[in-house]
């Protein structure tokens, strides 16, 4: 039996309000005790967690990690621009060691910034050579992860038809607790709905479908239409973005239970459409949030809380000042995004064992502290401070699964040295497939004349019109 205690925290059990100066009992994989001055066992581990705030991992639900070798490359990207050079151009060129080097940095990313699940939304495996490397990055983190996957050179009733795919669903995905999986692919809204092939493989695995839903100028109401009249519409299902649709197809993704993953800074900065989490609350739809991809934005769930809030606010604010009103009472709280990030997550991944700090639960804990920080004292609203005053580098301590893989703001047993050597081998490979001319065009690529603007899906001739529903 192993054991470790954190001391004197405020604790955020996300099952009931914050408790100051509790500690945190964790033996082998489960929360043991949640409590004043628990009493524990001889040999426990104690970590101080006096003026910091105990609360859960967080869990991202939709994260491009292949692409995390190339941080911060498209940062002045539109969505436009991010199909042209991924799905047109040059996401071909990636190797399964690139696809590799991307894994291992942005599963390091994640845990260092206390998100404790990720799904890795990995729709760059062109190959199974490709998804086992992808595989075997995410196994070498000492994170949880969902290997969600997906292959935008190929189409979706294509690649999960091959034997190969099946072969590596056999060999790889095993049903263990610290990896699960799904299927990665959108829906173009196409009438004669080439995905269908791809949500029956789906339903024939037993494995939820993660899907880009709502994507101005990419998937619209009609592909939630085909999904819901064909029934494979289902509370497993996470519809990512869902920023274009309209109130019909809320209604759908209400009525058969499913929830809504939101990147806010993706939505506010590419132009998949205005966050929606205004219009997901007034329809009752679970919420989750996710960072999307590190070649345009950061990596960490404090910037999605703060941007959500932001973003959902303005909204309102905006709406009042339309009717010449005024709002008084905000209506989304920071506690509510903090749930988002935490339980929302888990909820929309199917996992009652993780997302808040209860007796028997998974022991995925992260301690905020940093005694270094002017802004980390003082702590008068717990959720407030996790929503706009933390950031990253105040991520003292990691526990996943009840093992420590950070402590005293540092990873433990993720050989960062390694991960910038993998990393470097593939910019060097991408700006040598580039040429130093299309490297530095890449980050502000020309548009084709070719159907980007209505469909960047290569395997339907199909062009929605997702501009007249909304």
């Amino acid at each position: 039996m192993s054991s470790i205690v954190l001391r004197n925290g405020t604790v955020l059990t996300m099952a009931g309000p914050p408790l100051p100066d509790h500690d945190v009992l964790v033996v082998d994989d489960r929360i043991a005790a949640v409590g004043p001055g628990l009493e524990v066992p001889e040999g426990t581990v104690e970590i101080d967690a006096t003026n910091g705030i105990v609360m859960p991992g967080m869990i991202d639900t939709h994260r491009h990690m292949w692409q995390t070798a190339m941080r911060g490359y498209g940062a002045d990207w539109t969505l436009t621009q991010y199909f042209v050079w991924y799905y047109l151009e040059w996401g071909k060129v990636f190797r399964p060691q690139d696809i590799h080097a991307g894994n291992l940095l942005g599963a390091a990313e994640a845990l260092d910034a206390g998100v404790t699940t990720t799904v890795d939304w990995s729709h760059g495996l062109q190959t199974p050579d490709h998804a086992d490397a992808a595989v075997d990055a995410l196994r070498a983190v000492p994170g949880r992860f969902v290997l969600a996957y997906g292959n935008i050179q190929d189409s979706p009733a294509s690649w999960t038809a091959k034997p190969e795919f099946r072969d590596f669903v056999s060999r790889r995905m095993t049903g263990d607790d610290m990896l699960g999986f799904q299927l990665a692919f959108d829906v173009t809204g196409d009438p004669s709905f080439p995905e269908k092939p791809a949500f029956e493989v789906a339903r024939e695995l037993g494995v939820p479908v993660t899907t880009h839903a709502g994507v101005w100028g990419a998937t619209n109401d009609d592909g939630i239409r085909l999904m819901h009249d064909n029934g494979f519409m289902t509370p497993e299902s996470i519809y990512v973005h869902a920023a274009t649709l309209s109130a019909d197809s809320y209604h759908r993704i209400a009525a058969t239970g499913g929830s809504i993953s939101v990147s806010t800074e993706s939505e506010q900065s590419a132009g998949q459409g205005y966050p929606p989490t205004w219009a997901i609350r007034e329809h009752g739809i679970p919420v989750s949030l996710s960072m999307d991809t590190s070649v345009w934005w950061s990596g960490d769930l404090f910037s999605a809380m703060r941007t959500t809030l932001g973003a959902d606010r303005s909204r309102e604010h905006m709406a009042a000042h339309a009717d010449n009103d005024t709002v008084t009472h905000s209506s989304l709280r920071a506690e509510q995004v903090v749930q988002w990030a935490t339980l929302g997550g888990a909820r929309a991944l199917g996992r009652t064992d993780l997302g808040s700090l209860e007796v028997g639960k998974k022991a995925d804990v992260v301690l905020l502290r940093n005694e270094n920080s002017p802004a980390m004292f003082p702590i008068l609203n717990p959720y407030g401070h996790v929503a706009f005053q933390a950031q990253r580098s105040d991520v003292d301590t990691v526990i996943v699964n009840g093992r420590i893989v950070k402590r005293d703001h540092r990873l433990v047993g993720v050989d960062l040295g390694a991960i910038r050597s993998q990393v470097s081998r593939t910019v060097d490979h991408l700006r040598a497939q580039l040429g130093e001319e299309a490297w530095r065009k890449g980050m502000n690529p020309d548009i084709p004349e070719s159907k980007v603007l209505d469909n960047p899906y290569t395997y339907t001739e199909y062009r929605g019109d997702t501009r007249t529903s909304v």
